[in-house]
């Protein structure tokens, strides 16, 4: 009878709680630096929320660790319905590289899935390959004298190379940096060979001539640049990684809440200012229910988890 009774009051007091939300300020943790675009993501969705909702909505960024530190934030936080958390397709990776004090399967409620974006394989104009073929030629002919770059261990992008090189045993030394902004710079300054890296933060480099792209990562060629083949076309068979943005909120939070939160995500990703905007960027908008992100995290989790232990990447 008491259990009931308990069971009964919790029920009433968190329906109570949800209709009374929101009544103060809610934050979004981006586990990255301002700039990238999870940074852009977490602020358009503020910025749009902020005005639906009738609360401040702040962007806390809480970078380090190779996103373990936000990560670990929004994982320990109240599942209140006042906290979001900005997530990327290194949240799959996070558990295999990491030692963790939570569980990316079980510590969150998927809201929805943002949007998705190629990775680029761009190179300096001086390096001597003007194709993937001809990196691959190159990489097995030379092994070990190609650095490539990265904005980090276990990265989208860091995991994007190492596919890479186990589909066509090569062998590239590999040089992490802490960002993506860095180890452009040095890209363009010649001091790096070649990297992969999401296509907003290197399209604009090649529009410019600054950089030479070799190809995208997605099975297909990328709306925004049709011109530029697929790595799979271009010579590996069957190599397919597609950089993955998402939102989540720690696990607890009311059911309600999490609906309430897809609904409204959902609105402002879909209107056609941000759909387009966005892809100018190279990212396309793509959103989802709860449950279907919740079984595309599982996925992603058990892929990259096996790519990880048979390259036997490990973290900083």
């Amino acid at each position: 009878m008491r259990a009931a009774l308990a069971v009964a009051l919790l029920c009433f007091s968190l329906g109570v709680n949800a209709q009374a939300w929101p009544s103060k300020p809610i934050r979004y943790i981006v586990p990255f630096p301002p700039g990238a675009f999870n940074d852009t993501l977490g602020r358009t969705i503020s910025a749009e929320l902020s005005k639906t909702l009738g609360q401040p909505m702040v962007v806390d960024n809480r970078p380090g660790g190779n996103s373990v530190i936000g990560t670990e934030a929004a994982a320990k936080s109240a599942p209140d319905g006042y906290t979001l958390f900005g997530a990327a397709l290194p949240f799959s990776a996070i558990q295999s590289l990491h030692k963790t004090t939570f569980d990316v399967t079980t510590d969150f409620a998927p809201i929805t899935l943002a949007g998705f974006s190629a990775n680029l394989l761009v190179a300096h104009p001086s390096f001597p390959v003007k194709s993937v073929q001809e990196l691959v030629a190159y990489a097995q002919k030379n092994p070990g004298k190609i650095n490539y770059g990265t904005s980090g261990n276990g990265t989208s992008v860091h995991l994007a190379m190492e596919l890479f090189k186990s589909m066509t045993r090569t062998y590239m030394l590999h040089i992490p940096y802490k960002g993506s902004a860095p180890v452009v710079s040095d890209l363009i300054a010649g001091q790096v060979d070649v990297m992969f890296d999401n296509m907003p933060n290197v399209i604009g480099h090649v529009r410019a001539g600054k950089l030479r792209a070799l190809a995208v990562t997605t099975a297909q060629r990328s709306p925004q640049a049709p011109e530029i083949p697929t790595v799979a076309e271009a010579g590996v068979p069957g190599y397919e990684q597609t950089a993955w943005f998402g939102v989540l909120a720690p696990a607890g939070t009311p059911r309600e809440i999490v609906n309430r939160y897809n609904a409204e995500i959902v609105k402002v990703l879909n209107s056609p200012d941000v759909k387009e905007r966005f892809g100018k960027q190279g990212v396309e908008v793509r959103t989802s229910t709860p449950e279907q992100f919740g079984e595309f995290l599982r996925a992603e989790v058990a892929r990259w988890g096996k790519v990880i232990r048979e390259a036997g990447i490990k973290a900083d």
